[in-house]
């Protein structure tokens, strides 16, 4: 799997297409043929968009959960809500479901985010606010994520 690299500032019209930049299109031109999984991101407000190649290993790993424990079930149950297989048109636009607009809260400004090997659907204003909130305490986090790796 390739990472993917950039934020991208997009418009999303009355049908919830999103034209996708070019430069995006490029990184996504070998993963559009399988598609992709659209679904509500599990801590902040926003989607998610999983090439179906990654998306199927995560689904490998949650398939190992014992469906007879309550909490492994309520767990997959809110995590699969809302799933879509999605693909890109060929005009480069991306339909997101009414339901999932809804639920991300997004507008006609739109901002898509790479997060290593998914993209990260947010509405500007959402975006925009959750990166000021969090610069404040960016640093203790970088440091307690990132602070224990060693590349040796």
């Amino acid at each position: 799997m390739k990472f993917l690299n950039g934020t991208y500032y997009c418009k999303m019209d009355s049908k919830g297409r999103i034209m996708l930049p070019v430069e995006l299109r490029k990184q996504l031109a070998d993963l559009e043929i399988d598609g992709f999984v659209l679904k509500r991101a599990v801590f902040e407000n926003n989607l998610e968009m999983h090439p179906l190649s990654e998306w199927e290993k995560l689904m490998a790993k949650l398939n190992k959960l014992n469906k007879f424990k309550k909490k492994n079930i309520d767990f997959l149950t809110r995590f699969l809500a809302g799933v879509r297989n999605v693909n890109i048109d060929g005009t480069g636009r991306l339909q997101v479901p009414k339901d999932l607009v809804e639920i991300a809260g997004l507008k006609k400004e739109v901002v898509i985010a790479s997060a290593i090997n998914i993209l990260q659907i947010w509405d500007k204003d959402t975006y925009e606010q959750f990166l000021t909130e969090s610069t404040e305490n960016f640093s203790d986090l970088a440091e307690e994520v990132m602070g224990d790796i060693d590349d040796e």
